[in-house]
């Protein structure tokens, strides 16, 4: 269990989910989940519910590499494609039929994707998929235990 020293007051909620996944360790993760249901559990019951009830596959980023943890807790990158999609496509309202809308969108994208930057720890994405683990972000080998 980790010493009551190292969790910061918190003041709001947000706060609170914060220090859930911007944890270094899923143990770290899991206690400052605990503090977060412990204090707002009476205040938002249902919220806390639906959050308990989805706690193992909220923290499931823990069993991937580290480095491709800041990719999995942002939505930024969705965000970026159709924020380009969508103001172009709003300035050519009735651009025609479906088929030539499609055709604009899809070169957007395909012109987008060139400024697009290459994943933080691409390379371990193979050990991934080859189903090595990890532990905390960290590549875990045969001889070491979990």
């Amino acid at each position: 269990m980790l010493p009551l020293v190292n969790f910061k007051p918190v003041s709001t909620v947000k706060e609170a989910l914060h220090n859930i996944w911007q944890a270094e360790t899923r143990e770290e993760a899991y206690a400052a989940f605990d503090n977060c249901i412990e204090r707002f559990s009476s205040k938002y019951p249902k919220v806390m519910e639906c959050l308990e009830k989805d706690k193992d596959s909220m923290l499931v980023f823990y069993n991937y590499p580290a480095e491709n943890w800041q990719h999995i807790r942002t939505t930024n990158p969705v965000e970026s494609i159709f924020a380009t999609v969508r103001l172009r496509t709003a300035k050519t309202k009735n651009s025609g039929s479906r088929m030539t809308t499609l055709t604009i969108t899809f070169k957007l994208i395909e012109v987008a994707q060139k400024k697009w930057f290459r994943l933080r720890g691409y390379k371990l994405l193979a050990d991934v998929i080859q189903g090595i683990k990890f532990v905390n972000g960290v590549k875990q080998n045969g001889d070491q235990k979990q």
